[in-house]
């Protein structure tokens, strides 16, 4: 994202200026709730999730260091927070709502949103680590690297869960009928 003007923003909501909270949040709101909602899986979950995170932020504005991105200590509010709100409810729901194209064939819908659900619920069966490695590279398209600061771990560590995770993935979806051997 833009290093300079997130740190800009934050020293703006520092000094109280409500204009630059509404610009971070409007910068940020959709990447946080697609990582809460594909960690949870409920929209309405990730909607609240989402809101606890930004008045995380807002409560928070003096622990955050300029020296880091803005962007990797949202995304670590967003995860923790995702985590919380599941051992909070400790359940798995299927994924309620699929998006996809509306070019394709009723069936093709039916097909495409079967399998979206199946993916859904293997990934919330996941620990909440490997879940979170799914979710950060393949969901919000993150890099090595920017996991690696969102979670706050190294790099080969990342690699090494991602490689855990996903082939639990493919285990669990190849039991589900998604995947062939």
């Amino acid at each position: 994202m833009h290093k300079d003007r997130d740190i800009a923003l934050m020293e703006d909501c520092r000094r109280g200026d409500r204009e630059a909270l509404g610009s971070l949040v409007r910068r940020y709101e959709k990447l946080v709730f697609n990582v809460a909602f594909r960690m949870l899986g409920n929209p309405d979950e990730a909607a609240d999730v989402t809101q606890t995170v930004f008045l995380k932020v807002f409560e928070n504005l003096g622990q955050y260091n300029p020296q880091y991105k803005f962007f990797s200590w949202i995304y670590r509010i967003a995860v923790n927070e995702s985590i919380n709100q599941l051992n909070r409810s400790n359940k798995t729901e299927p994924l309620a709502d699929n998006v996809v194209a509306a070019t394709q064939s009723p069936e093709q819908l039916l097909e495409a949103g079967l399998i979206n659900n199946k993916i859904q619920s293997v990934l919330m069966t996941l620990q909440d680590d490997h879940r979170t490695v799914i979710v950060l590279r393949h969901f919000s398209e993150l890099s090595y690297r920017q996991m690696s600061e969102v979670l706050q771990i190294p790099e080969k560590t990342v690699k090494s869960r991602l490689f855990t995770a996903r082939k639990q993935m493919q285990l669990k979806l190849q039991q589900h009928g998604v995947l062939t051997a």
